[in-house]
């Protein structure tokens, strides 16, 4: 399928009708799932024309193929990546999560953190991302170590993948000297301020001098926040009292919000309203969090650690999904796709009775947070960067993402097609033995 040429047609593509944002009354005729047929025109690396299917455009027949813009993954951990087996969590629980990555870390030079965050952004890319933000371990001289190599990463990885960067601290180090200097490094950068908010008896302090911080350098927010099962724990509920004590005015992402799964209905919609006032977006990351949450020994689960997605968009929370740890003490998998985020997290959260338009949950929403408006959406002279699946319907994409001709061939593994400005690439993902 490989195109040479600067103009070209893809015709009978099935497209999510909420991803369309040209000319929307010509796409009447839609699918149980709101997918609509399109032809989808190509010039000079950017999208000319959609219109609906018509018999008589000449070009690459994708035979209701699903085409999707390329994926926004908003909440990762790069530096943590690939640790598995050198770190494997062998009790599966967040404390030992954390122990085991804070021995882990006395290796993370400039060296083996390049090796694998750029595996990292090679497994991205080749899945069809196209932006990234990451959490970087940023306590004290680690922060110098990794910020300088995300620097270097983001230099390289410019025109293919956009990167932005929040530190990750306990909320307790932004008062301290270094903490403040910290917010200096991370201005300077142009990335996003952000930690790690439990319960403590400073916790409101915390989140005021965070705030403080965010709101003198003109940064937006970006905070882990009641990633347990406790009950009590309503960090979320005072990043939203203090966003609106505030006035604060630029993006705040809230990641995890697992608690308000477990509190009582009428204390969730107490906070959730809050969130909608606060203008607060929450990203779910529900594969860590079915695979840490709720874990003990000879025990199992009893509840799926994903936080109430279904009724923080009900009451107009933009809600994203995202990737968060990939195969390293946190999460044992993963791979960087946010298909496969997509797919579980539709499995687990029940998203398929409607389908509505979750898709945008991998896509517009995270690239609107992100302050990349023109990324997330299939639109007319928007940039035609795009991931063909042969895969029809929803039912199919969702229930046959991988494929491999077997042992000993070229192992394809990714059955999907990448357009990047417009060019047709080959695609295959990195080998964990090249790794």
């Amino acid at each position: 399928m490989l195109v040479s040429h600067p103009r070209y047609w893809l015709k009978n593509a099935h497209i999510p009708l909420c991803l369309i944002k040209d000319n929307l009354h010509l796409f009447s005729d839609t699918t149980r799932e709101n997918l609509c047929l399109c032809d989808i025109e190509i010039s000079q690396g950017k999208i000319t024309q959609i219109i609906p299917a018509c018999e008589n455009t000449i070009g690459i027949d994708l035979k209701k193929g699903i085409v999707l813009p390329c994926f926004v993954d908003i909440h990762t951990h790069l530096d943590k990546g690939h640790i598995w087996e050198r770190s494997p969590n062998l009790q599966g629980d967040f404390q030992t999560a954390l122990a085991t990555v804070r021995e882990d870390s006395q290796r993370w030079n400039e060296e083996d953190l390049y090796r694998r965050m750029n595996f990292g952004l090679q497994c991205s890319y080749s899945q069809g991302t196209i932006a990234l933000r990451t959490h970087l371990d940023c306590h004290d001289n680690q922060a110098n170590i990794s910020l300088k190599v995300w620097q270097q990463l983001r230099q390289e990885w410019q025109g293919k993948i956009s990167l932005q960067v929040v530190p990750l601290v306990s909320l307790d180090y932004f008062l301290t000297p270094e903490g403040e200097k910290l917010a200096d490094k991370i201005a300077e950068m142009g990335g996003v301020l952000g930690g790690v908010a439990y319960m403590n008896p400073e916790i409101d302090t915390q989140i005021e001098k965070v705030f403080e911080l965010a709101k003198e350098r003109n940064l937006a927010l970006d905070f882990h926040a009641d990633e347990s099962g406790e009950v009590e724990s309503i960090c979320l509920q005072k990043i939203a009292e203090t966003a609106l004590k505030t006035n604060f005015n630029q993006d705040i992402l809230c990641g995890h919000c697992c608690s308000l799964a477990v509190q009582s209905p009428e204390k969730a919609d107490e906070i959730i309203k809050l969130v909608k006032e606060a203008n607060i977006a929450v990203v779910s990351l529900p594969m860590c969090n079915l695979y840490l949450q709720d874990r003990e020994a000879g025990k199992t689960p009893f509840w799926r650690g994903v936080t109430r997605v279904k009724e923080l968009k009900q009451a107009g929370v933009r809600v994203a999904f995202a990737s968060d740890n990939c195969r390293d003490p946190f999460f044992a998998f993963g791979d960087h796709d946010l298909l496969e985020v997509f797919r579980e997290s539709v499995r687990i959260a029940h998203l398929d009775t409607l389908y509505e338009d979750w898709i945008a949950s991998v896509l517009e929403i995270p690239a609107n947070l992100m302050n990349l408006p023109h990324l997330g959406k299939i639109a007319l002279q928007s940039p035609a960067d795009l991931i063909i699946f042969p895969a029809r319907y929803f039912s199919e994409l969702l229930s046959r993402t991988r494929f491999s001709q077997g042992f000993g061939h070229e192992m394809a593994q990714c059955n999907r097609i990448l357009i990047r400005n417009g060019k047709i690439e080959k695609n295959s993902l990195p080998k964990y033995i090249d790794f």
